[in-house]
């Protein structure tokens, strides 16, 4: 997490956090880090808010000195869903607005971190329930400190899971697993969620930054345009047949070997030296 020394001071802004100090962004090293900091509420997302987010993740996708980014938060929670009071005053519900708010929102938000072009890791600080789970599963990797919980909370409030939840699970864990976590709603404390491989890792939470930063330094240092197309070929994966797979992964083998990266890494191999990756 970026050292909040690095951000203005709440006490220059106005009583009420300005939305740049709700979720902050710092760039370090070539990462993106986007912190989640409205703890009192376990980081629930108002509508502006996740714009936000939404608005970074396309912003280290065209920026070409962005090579990875981590998503990250403060306090006890990751993120304990969407936080509706924060939405706009809306008037006589229609048929066709849920579905539309959810086509514009919570998977506007999980499809953002699907597509983004640069690997994106999860620093899962605290409970993730509802579209926090979503979020943070829908990152390449995912790294939680050990009092990090896994909440799939939609049944216990009589809802279907939305944000993407019934693709990504499945995905992740099979689909009996997946229905035993929305069925029941029960809390996955992060060992149980890495032995079903829902994290990559898990570490005490004084090393959670520590370890997000290695992985995320290591992405950076990397061949920016082959992760991104390998990122694509792993997530259309499950989606496709073997003819359209190995179709689309000569294809971005073809468009790979166009860049310089690719260049660099075989001339290394050659040169029995060192690859030095520049993202191009």
């Amino acid at each position: 997490m970026p050292d909040s020394s690095r951000e203005p001071s709440d006490s220059v802004r106005s009583p009420q956090k300005s939305l740049d100090s709700l979720i902050r962004h710092a760039t370090d090293n070539a990462v993106s880090w986007i912190t989640l900091d409205r703890p009192e509420t376990m980081n629930a997302l108002t509508w502006d808010q996740r714009e936000r987010v939404i608005a970074l993740l396309a912003s280290a996708s065209a920026d070409p000195d962005v090579r990875a980014v981590v998503i990250t938060a403060t306090g006890r929670g990751f993120c304990a869903g969407a936080d509706l009071r924060g939405a706009p005053a809306a008037g006589e519900r229609i048929p066709g607005d849920v579905a539309r708010t959810l086509r514009l929102g919570a998977q506007r938000l999980v499809a953002a971190v699907l597509d983004c072009e640069k690997p994106v890791i999860a620093a899962v600080n605290g409970t993730a329930a509802g579209l926090g789970v979503h979020l943070a599963l829908a990152c390449d990797l995912v790294l939680a400190a050990e009092p990090a919980r896994f909440i799939e909370v939609f049944v216990r409030r009589g809802l279907v899971p939305d944000g993407g939840g019934a693709y990504l699970l499945p995905r992740l864990i099979g689909p009996q697993r997946a229905k035993e976590l929305m069925f029941f709603g029960d809390a996955l404390t992060a060992r149980d969620a890495e032995r079903l491989g829902l994290v990559n890792r898990v570490v005490p939470p004084e090393d959670l930054e520590k370890t997000a930063r290695e992985w995320a330094g290591r992405l950076a240092a990397g061949p920016t345009r082959a992760l991104a197309l390998t990122k694509q070929l792993v997530n259309a994966s499950l989606d496709t047949d073997r003819t359209a797979a190995f179709a689309a992964e000569a294809a971005a083998q073809e468009i790979n070997m166009t860049t310089a990266d690719a260049k660099e890494g075989v001339a290394s191999f050659v040169e029995r030296r060192a690859a030095e990756y520049r993202g191009r």
